[in-house]
């Protein structure tokens, strides 16, 4: 516990179950409508990460929630983690860890402020105020550097992150997702959205539809409360066979989901393909999608309804089946229902030809060994150079019609 000019208390917990999640939730809320919606920065999801044993010490995981008070209040919170690896972050740091080892020094265990197995952007310094936003950065440097940590990275940061790790003095990294985003009047429909995309993309996209459906595939999707028990258990089925089949234990425990299933069913929409292999017919796919939810309280401010795919899994192999449950059907049901965005998660270019757009995302890094920070700056500097030729030629490659002159 520590006390800054401001009677501000600084208290580092072990545990987000040590974080009252009201609290914590309210906090969240006062960042921005979009954020108050974001389901992966809500209490429930990092406590039930923690609680289901996906994210623990022994997982590599050893939480050290920063927490600012004032008084009784809580004034600033940020997920922190000791990480003893680099698996489940998506903004790759192995070389760094490298470079250490090679010169002798300890890379880990390092500080990540981050939702773990999840590369979706958002608020990571909740404040209420810009200037305590500010004094969170300074108790995270203040306590890596007390700890003797090797570095500190906060991964797919907001804009006010960005901000406020800049005025600190870290040193930011881009990385490119592809996103979905619908114009402001949406789409009629799936086809009135084909119709935006170049004649190339359009056939493409259609063939692929049609191999699944001339393969006698067809999808039914539930959302929220609605998603059966039976759903659930055949979704972990299939999600846990795609990652063995790629020789690793899957990242989330069945008792993880269970926890979603009770304490944030409202931001689960599951798609599930069905199938008649050997003349009899089953479920044979499926995939999972978070969705933001509308305010739960009156007058409140409504976010963009956004949608992010996460999970999914198949006991049989389709053509172009992965296609069509990850990302046609996600999108169809968000013209539908009036959603605004689809997040596609980390990398895949390929996403780009399913009309999915190069979207830059932000992290931002302190290492404490000068040497070792002055070399990463420059290697920042030319990979950020990489990163907007590369945004650059995306672009000119973009799916959709070009705008008439």
């Amino acid at each position: 516990m520590k006390k800054d000019s401001n009677d501000y208390v600084i208290r580092v917990l072990d545990s987000p179950l040590k974080v009252n999640a009201s609290e914590w939730n309210a906090l969240l809320a006062a960042q921005s409508p979009g954020e108050a919606a974001n389901p992966f920065m809500r209490h429930e999801y990092l406590a039930a990460l923690h609680e289901s044993g996906s994210a623990t010490p022994e997982t590599g995981w050893t939480p050290r929630f920063i927490t600012l008070w004032q008084g009784k209040t809580l004034a600033g919170a940020c997920p922190l983690y000791l990480k003893a690896h680099s698996y489940g972050e998506y903004v790759f740091d192995w070389a760094w860890a490298n470079a250490y080892q090679q010169h002798g020094l300890h890379y880990y265990p390092k500080a990540l402020a981050a939702v773990p197995f999840t590369p979706v952007p958002g608020a990571r310094l909740l404040a209420r105020t810009a200037a305590e936003r500010t004094l969170l950065v300074k108790a995270l440097l203040a306590w890596c550097g007390d700890e003797k940590l090797s570095s500190l990275h906060l991964l797919f940061t907001a804009d006010e992150d960005v901000a406020a790790c800049e005025e600190a003095g870290l040193m930011l990294r881009h990385t490119v997702q592809f996103h979905w985003t619908a114009p402001p009047a949406g789409y009629r429909d799936f086809d009135d959205f084909l119709m935006s995309l170049n004649q190339e993309k359009r056939k493409k996209i259609r063939q692929e539809r049609r191999k699944v459906h001339d393969a006698g595939i067809h999808f039914r999707w539930s959302l929220g409360k609605d998603i059966s028990q039976a759903d659930w258990d055949f979704f972990y089925r299939c999600y846990e066979r795609t990652y063995h089949e790629h020789g690793n234990a899957p990242y989330l425990s069945r008792d993880f989901f269970r926890r979603m299933q009770d304490t944030m069913p409202e931001n689960w929409l599951l798609f599930v393909a069905e199938g008649t292999p050997g003349g009899e017919r089953r479920p044979i796919a499926a995939s999972l999608i978070a969705v933001n939810a509308p305010p739960s309280s009156p007058g409140a401010a409504a976010p963009p309804l956004a949608a992010y795919g996460r999970y999914w899994g198949a006991l049989a192999r389709v053509d172009c089946l992965h296609f069509e449950a990850c990302y046609y059907q996600p999108l169809q049901w968000c013209i539908e229902h009036g959603y605004q965005r689809f997040e596609g998660g980390a990398q895949g270019e390929h996403k780009m030809a399913r009309a999915l757009l190069p979207v830059k995302t932000t992290s931002a890094h302190w290492l404490a060994h000068p040497s070792f920070a002055d070399a990463v700056e420059r290697f920042l500097e030319r990979e950020g150079a990489g990163i907007q030729s590369y945004m650059d030629d995306l672009e000119r490659r973009n799916p959709f019609k070009a705008s008439p002159k």
